[in-house]
């Protein structure tokens, strides 16, 4: 009964904060950008905790823990240096500048006004709607595989209240109100993960930091080496795929536009990168110590399934004072990362599509569209979870490679390479998106080999848009000009 009602609580917080945001919500931009002037806090609890979801906790940490044991840790490290301390350096300002100057409010816009291509916008306005929908299932699934474990709550039970409430949480409260709640979701994040580590590393059967490395090294050695048993390149995929790729990721990049200032952008690279230091690392590093605690993975429906290794530890091993933290704790890891999935995927429909072909459209209009089309991702998404459809990890790297290989290196060059061309552009995105399904379907969607194709289709781009870029026409001198704080002269 305490569970219940210090979720209800967290629940109804949540509203509150909705209530609030919805009254200061009255145009498109507000909804979707919350004004651009989010202060550093909120910028960094935003990024964090958009980064980190189930998925993390219940996905990644579980089967990167347990296949590659302690060397799992250099993916969480990867995600802190590169996914959050490089691409705020990287990124941050300029995205901030650039797209103010253009007066672009989503990734497709920014595209066709960089390019000057209407057919970028388009293609990549359906890119992101169609991919980001299974990322966002794996976000429910992973919930849902939480509250089922713990509460012995039904999957589709589980579902349907996660869906519920995400539908009220973000159609009335929109960017304001998931800022708002990121910094109560930081927090409890942060809080709970810190229990988490005490409660399962200095568990009788780990016995600490040293006792449990010892332990590990007993069961196999090959848990304690710095290259985990699969190797190198299965780790360095996942450290790519991971980290590098949150540089093409739109619900990311988002956070770059409504950042208030300059100063903003420093605090907040500092707080994130911490953040996802203690998150990510942490994550991982418990997910090695799953070991200690079981001698096989889990069976579902007779097969194994790694998605089931950290519920189940958190079940055996929490407290059952503390269980219900660590259950918010990924509640708001999850409500943070969806509602920011579901802003940048319905902005796709009410924001690009709809401004393309309905130019005319009023601003209250344009509101309500955007109101509908988060409803109708976040059914789609229910959809597509309630199908249950292979490993989480493998349905969120498959999405994720995807996305990031489409859009890193026309987002990236177009932030810096004036010579960057529509035709390269077209095909950078174009070449990613091909890797990433071709491959995928060819290896019949092997979850051993998801990571390395995703790498795969965001390196590969990178090197094919100035290629092209090289032969191929120019964009006119006066659409570069507006990006860039000087015309493009050679």
């Amino acid at each position: 009964m305490f569970a219940y009602l210090m979720i209800a609580g967290y629940l109804l917080l949540l509203v509150g904060v909705t209530v609030i945001a919805h009254r200061k919500t009255k145009t498109l931009d507000d909804f979707f950008l919350g004004g651009r002037g989010i202060g550093p806090w909120m910028s960094a609890m935003a990024y964090g905790t958009t980064y980190f979801s189930a998925v993390l906790f219940i996905g990644y940490a579980g089967q990167i823990g347990w296949n590659f044991g302690l060397s799992g840790v250099w993916v969480g490290i990867g995600n802190s240096i590169i996914g959050c301390l490089l691409a705020w350096l990287v990124l941050a300002k300029r995205t901030r500048e650039m797209t103010g100057k253009l007066g672009v409010r989503t990734m497709p816009e920014f595209l066709e006004a960089r390019f000057d291509s209407r057919n970028l916008k388009i293609f990549s306005a359906l890119i992101i709607f169609i991919f980001l929908v299974p990322y966002s299932a794996s976000v429910f699934m992973g919930l849902s595989y939480l509250f089922e474990e713990v509460f012995g709550i039904s999957y589709s039970l589980a579902l349907a209240l996660i869906t519920i409430f995400t539908l009220i949480y973000l159609v009335f409260g929109g960017y304001l109100a998931v800022n708002l709640a990121d910094v109560i979701q930081g927090v409890i994040m942060i809080a709970g993960m810190l229990l988490l580590l005490k409660s399962i590393v200095w568990h009788p059967e780990a016995g600490g930091i040293i006792a449990g490395i010892n332990k590990l090294h007993s069961i196999d050695p090959a848990l304690t080496a710095p290259i985990g048993p699969p190797g190198f390149i299965p780790l360095a995929s996942l450290v790519i795929l991971t980290s590098l790729g949150s540089w093409g990721l739109p619900q990311m990049i988002h956070k770059f536009y409504a950042v208030k200032d300059d100063q903003s952008i420093k605090i907040a690279t500092i707080v994130t990168t911490i953040f996802a230091l203690i998150l990510a690392g942490g994550a991982y590093f418990l997910g090695s110590y799953t070991h200690l605690f079981f001698d096989a993975v889990p069976l579902e429906n007779g097969k194994p399934n790694t998605d089931l290794l950290m519920p189940m530890l958190i079940n055996r091993v929490v407290p059952e004072a503390l269980t219900v933290l660590i259950v918010i704790l990924i509640l708001s890891a999850s409500m943070s990362t969806l509602s920011s999935l579901v802003l940048v995927s319905s902005s796709v429909i009410s924001i690009d599509l709809a401004g393309t072909l309905l130019p005319k459209l009023s601003a209250k209009a344009s509101l309500r569209v955007m109101r509908a089309c988060c409803a109708v991702f976040v059914l789609l998404s229910l959809w597509l979870a309630t199908a249950r459809p292979g490993f989480i990890l493998t349905l969120m790297s498959i999405s994720w490679g995807t996305i990031a290989g489409v859009f890193l290196a026309p987002y990236l060059y177009g932030l810096y390479y004036k010579k960057a061309t529509r035709t390269g552009a077209w095909a950078a995105a174009l070449t990613g998106l091909a890797i990433s399904l071709g491959f995928n379907i060819a290896l019949n969607f092997s979850s051993a080999k998801v990571p390395m194709v995703g790498s795969l289709a965001m390196l590969v781009p990178l090197l094919v848009l100035p290629a092209v870029s090289l032969v191929t026409q120019d964009v006119p001198a006066h659409v570069v000009s507006k990006a860039f704080p000087v015309p493009s002269e050679n």
